[in-house]
């Protein structure tokens, strides 16, 4: 039943996401709780979604999904009445934000705008992913499936996560792989978004370097000095005149 202990441990919970906010937005540490909850959207959504939860687990028809309706129509965040979500949870900014049935999200998360935990078809039972505690998600990440992602994880922003992820790396890409910073795990409470590795640059500069060797090796075999790439022009339209004219 929805008693006075499920309205006690839902004003818990709220408490601790506010204060969620206030220590991993530096905008919010300035700002008072009241005008946190009254301003932030994630924060509202979150509020929303405690309520529409204790009112879906005592068995109340139609209040939950409504409430989480109305919800989304104001926050842009959309998370399911079943859904599993443990202390502390930090949404930043919160518009497009999408948090399927059956996802189970650990406590100390964050995460940014565009996240979706969704599901990659229509079968039943477990089909969203398991967040563990202390995991960062970057704007626009995708987790889709029944996938879990380890604690303290990081996943890089607009990446597309259809594993497993191991605790405490850090993941990107389209589909996601694990990476390291500078080749060291990353540190601090969030990611260093700015420096995430690009495997393409990556593999590009990989064989740049490579055709770099091959042309010494071959001035070396010859005497000859490698030729500087064509120029290369533009196509031109049938009938233009070659002097651009």
């Amino acid at each position: 039943m929805f008693g006075l202990g499920t309205l006690t441990r839902v004003a818990k919970e709220i408490g601790r996401d506010l204060t969620a906010a206030q220590e991993r937005d530096p905008a919010a540490r300035t700002l008072g709780r009241t005008e946190i909850l009254l301003t932030y959207g994630g924060v509202q959504a979150l509020l929303a979604h405690r309520v529409a939860h204790a009112l879906n687990e005592a068995g109340v028809p139609l209040a939950p999904h409504a409430l989480a309706y109305l919800s989304k129509m104001a926050t842009g965040v959309e998370i399911h009445p079943a859904a599993q979500i443990g202390a502390s949870l930090f949404i930043d900014h919160g518009a497009g934000v999408v948090i399927g049935e059956t996802a189970k999200i650990g406590d100390r998360v964050t995460m940014y705008q565009g996240v979706t935990l969704g599901g990659t078809g229509f079968q039943r039972g477990k089909r969203h992913p398991t967040v563990e505690s202390g995991v960062t998600i970057g704007s626009g990440a995708k987790l889709l499936g029944p996938i879990n992602v380890g604690e303290c994880a990081k996943v890089g922003a607009n990446s597309v996560i259809i594993d497993d992820v191991p605790p405490r790396s850090t993941v990107v890409g389209n589909p996601g792989h694990p990476v390291r910073v500078d080749g060291r795990r990353p540190t601090g409470p969030d990611a260093d978004w700015a420096h995430l590795p690009d495997p393409v640059a990556d593999a590009i500069k990989a064989l740049s370097q490579r055709v770099a060797e091959l042309e010494r090796l071959v001035t070396e075999a010859t005497g000859r000095q490698p030729q500087p790439a064509a120029e290369v022009r533009p196509l031109r339209k049938r009938g233009q005149d070659p002097a651009g004219g």
